[in-house]
């Protein structure tokens, strides 16, 4: 997995790309506890979606081969 951080809040978490369509998202206990919207909106937070895709565009994050 690859560490991933937020650039809204700076939290990290570790990410694997299975497919363009599959992400899967280790949450630290810390990053899930600072996390407003991960904490309020049905563990999820879309600044941190977006720099997840950031991280695939510029190469950081990979998306393993199908």
């Amino acid at each position: 997995m690859t560490p991933v951080e937020c650039a809204a809040c700076g939290n990290q978490v570790l990410c694997e790309k299975f497919s363009m369509a599959h992400t899967s998202v280790q949450w630290t206990a810390d990053a899930a506890a600072v996390c407003g919207e991960y904490r309020d909106r049905m563990r999820t937070c879309a600044a941190l979606r977006d720099s997840i895709d950031r991280a695939v565009g510029d190469g950081r994050l990979a998306v393993a081969d199908a």
